[in-house]
């Protein structure tokens, strides 16, 4: 049973940093793309950032240049980290991953970012 846990999330202020994981278990992350996605309440779920299995990562409009994503195949595990962040980054954050017809997501992580 493939199963993917997030991990990190928190309150943080305005201009803060956090570092969210996602471990898989299951399978083998190293031939899944992985993803972050966030829903803000009201709001749909959004793309925040994927990283594809040789590497190549693609972000959010919205967080570029504060928020990287990287895997460590070794550990099964897919990082975001976050800077500079502000209080509409607050959400639930989801992992994602994904090849061909298989689709994993996680239960979700709250990241709140307020005084």
């Amino acid at each position: 049973q493939v199963q993917l846990v997030e991990s990190g999330g928190g309150l943080v202020q305005p201009g803060g940093s956090l570092r969210l994981s996602c471990a898989a278990s299951g399978i083998s992350a190293s031939i899944l793309n992985m993803g972050w996605y966030r829903q803000a309440p009201g709001k749909q779920r959004e793309l925040v950032a994927i990283i594809a299995t040789g590497g190549s990562t693609n972000y959010a409009d919205s967080v570029k240049g504060r928020f990287t994503i990287s895997r460590d195949n070794a550990k099964n595990t897919v990082y975001l980290q976050m800077n500079s962040l502000k209080p509409e980054d607050t959400a639930v954050y989801y992992c994602n991953a994904k090849r061909g017809p298989m689709d994993f997501w996680g239960e979700g992580t709250l990241v709140t970012v307020s005084y």
